[in-house]
């Protein structure tokens, strides 16, 4: 497993780089002003479509979290990007036991009130309109070693251009009261994709005229 890598000068420049490619390839984010509970961490559970699925949501929790972010990424993508452990990334590998390793560790960082822990369930890259979204069991095992005081998020990214020629991100973000410890990936899964399908169809009622 790869582990996060702490230095401040080099997570500076990491969140100034961020924002600013993201501020220039995007006309603007948009997401969800919801209330959450500042002394308690969030288990953030997120759609996975792209390369800026994760540098979106960054910037989200900088305007709204306000935590510390960390996200769980492919080992193989972080050894091609070794410059993502300075992004407070950690790394996930396919055998079991590496599995386990970084499922343990983000349950500890989730313990810490003030960390935000970004996964992206799907496991692997899908459209950004897909209709059904399938999750592995990898984060039902995080919320089973977590303290039930661990505020779930749901975030559904959708990314259009409309009128403009740079496109707009859009998060809808939805804060799930039920824990979910004692029940199946089947049940946390049906209550992402409830969010998912409401959140595609608000997307697509957006009225560009405006």
């Amino acid at each position: 497993m790869i582990y996060p890598k702490q230095s401040s000068i080099l997570f500076w420049f990491f969140k100034w780089y961020v924002k600013r490619i993201v501020s220039r390839s995007f006309d603007e984010v948009v997401f969800d002003e919801i209330s959450l509970d500042p002394s308690k961490s969030i288990l953030l559970i997120a759609n996975h479509f792209s390369f800026w699925d994760s540098l979106i949501l960054f910037c989200v929790n900088e305007r709204l979290f306000k935590k510390k972010a960390y996200v769980m990424v492919l080992e193989e993508t972080m050894r091609k990007d070794r410059f993502l452990k300075y992004g407070r990334a950690f790394s996930v590998g396919k055998k079991p036991r590496e599995i386990i390793e970084s499922l343990n560790y983000a349950a500890g960082l989730l313990n810490e009130p003030g960390n935000v822990v970004l996964m992206f369930p799907q496991g692997k890259l899908y459209s950004n309109f897909v209709e059904q979204v399938h999750f592995e069991k990898g984060v039902l095992n995080i919320i089973q070693k977590t303290n039930p005081d661990v505020q779930l998020v749901f975030a559904a990214t959708f990314v259009q251009y409309f009128k403009h020629k740079k496109p707009t991100a859009t998060v809808y973000l939805k804060q799930e009261t039920v824990n979910y410890a004692d029940k199946t990936i089947n049940d946390l899964q049906q209550a992402y994709q409830q969010h998912y399908t409401a959140s595609k169809l608000l997307q697509t009622e957006i009225d560009i005229e405006q």
